[in-house]
């Protein structure tokens, strides 16, 4: 009987392909449209600070809308890691596609999201500018709501001033132990850099746990406690009920209530558990990015103040705002501010009760894509700053994404 003839792979063979990454992608591939989309973005403030000049010595800075779109592409896809990026650069036609025949680091990557606070917080209202003059923003419904996000601190990083004292101790024995071992000849001069850069590191964290734990006690904070990972963050009640290390990312949103894309026209975030007194500072950042107010200001009772219904009210705005079980008393002679009981009576309204149920649609949804499609469940960066940009790039992601047909038109 003969032996049947195959072929076997030989992977000892040498083997030279040719790839256009043009030719990868369909027209129609999410990572085209967002490329285009930043095509006819200003980035120029990303690269005020640039020193790479036309006729001048120096390496060239880094596509800054190679970097941009990458995040936006990330994001749209349910990534929030840096080092996962750089994983699909080499293996994902889409991240391939963006870099093109560039070589991006983990480092550029990570770097570029959290270095250009001022830069996406322009852009992100130049973008609501574009839509607001091409009619497709309008603010006569915004809707409000926070969401606390997981930070990256753990729950053991909180420490007590007695506890950060001693690991004051301890972290300046480290540097003081790494620096003498500058001259080991097995290290190499990578591996010696390393070691101090993280002793010093985790001094600096130190001592920025410890003066925040001063700050919380000067608050009236009782035993005030702080993470040596993140001093910034907070720990809060999650949604699940249990209590863990997190922001407070706040957005406010636009959109009709029968449908239609959804805008976020507001951004803040802080290291409060509570939603109260947030009104204010939101339609003050509202009216600096759009120059308008909204007309109706939807809410929980979460973010219910005497002071925050009166401020909105005197603007202009009318509040329709929950009313807590727990309201605020009133004043010392037992009358009420007369903007704070039109808010009550307002809410006891039939067409108040029906414009509220749209709060949810509105604002929910859009914290629940930041949250769950968008890949900031957990924040992988640390400090308020940093998590702004992150917050700022999945707010700016959602509003391309919604209005990508429209704005290219």
């Amino acid at each position: 009987m003969h032996e049947v003839r195959t072929r076997e792979p030989n992977r000892a063979q040498g083997v030279i392909r040719f790839e256009m990454p043009e030719d990868t992608l369909p027209q129609d591939h999410a990572a085209r449209l967002l490329w285009r989309m930043v095509e006819t973005l200003d980035l120029s403030e990303f690269l005020a600070d640039a020193k790479a000049i036309e006729g001048r010595a120096g390496r060239a800075v880094t596509s800054v809308r190679m970097l941009l779109t990458l995040w936006l592409y990330a994001i749209s896809r349910g990534i929030g890691s840096a080092r996962e990026v750089t994983r699909l650069i080499t293996s994902d036609d889409g991240f391939r596609w963006i870099v093109g025949d560039q070589q991006v680091g983990r480092t550029v990557v990570s770097e570029f999201r959290v270095a250009h606070e001022a830069a996406l917080d322009k852009l992100f209202t130049d973008v609501l500018g574009v839509l607001i003059h091409k009619g497709l923003l309008s603010l006569e419904l915004v809707a409000q709501d926070g969401t606390r996000v997981r930070a990256w601190a753990s729950a053991p990083s909180f420490r007590g001033e007695a506890s950060l004292e001693e690991c004051r101790e301890q972290a300046a024995l480290h540097v003081k132990a790494v620096f003498a071992d500058a001259d080991n000849p097995e290290l190499t001069e990578a591996q010696k850099r390393a070691r101090e850069a993280g002793a010093l590191d985790y001094q600096r964290r130190v001592e920025e746990a410890l003066a925040t734990v001063g700050e919380l006690r000067d608050e009236g904070k009782k035993k005030p406690r702080a993470s040596t990972t993140d001093a910034e963050a907070r720990v809060m009640k999650m949604p699940d009920g249990g209590f863990r290390p997190a922001y407070n990312i706040q957005e406010a949103t636009a959109g009709s209530p029968m449908g239609g894309p959804r805008t976020v026209v507001g951004v803040l975030v802080t290291n409060l558990g509570s939603d109260m007194s947030s009104i204010t500072p939101m339609l003050d950042q509202i009216e600096s990015r759009t120059e308008q107010l909204p007309e109706v200001l939807l809410a929980d009772a979460n973010h219910a103040t005497h002071a925050c219904i009166r401020n909105a009210t005197q603007r202009g705005v009318t509040p329709v705002v929950a009313v807590p079980s727990r309201s605020e008393k009133p004043g010392p002679q037992g009358d009420t501010d007369p903007d704070v009981q039109a808010w009550r009576d307002r809410m006891q309204t039939d067409e108040a009760k029906k414009l509220y149920k749209a709060r949810a649609g509105l604002c929910e949804l859009t914290n629940a894509h930041l949250k769950h499609h968008h890949g900031t469940s957990q924040v992988l960066v640390r400090g308020l700053d940093k998590v702004k940009c992150v917050a700022l790039l999945g707010a700016l992601t959602a509003n391309l994404l919604a209005h990508a047909h429209s704005l290219l038109a």
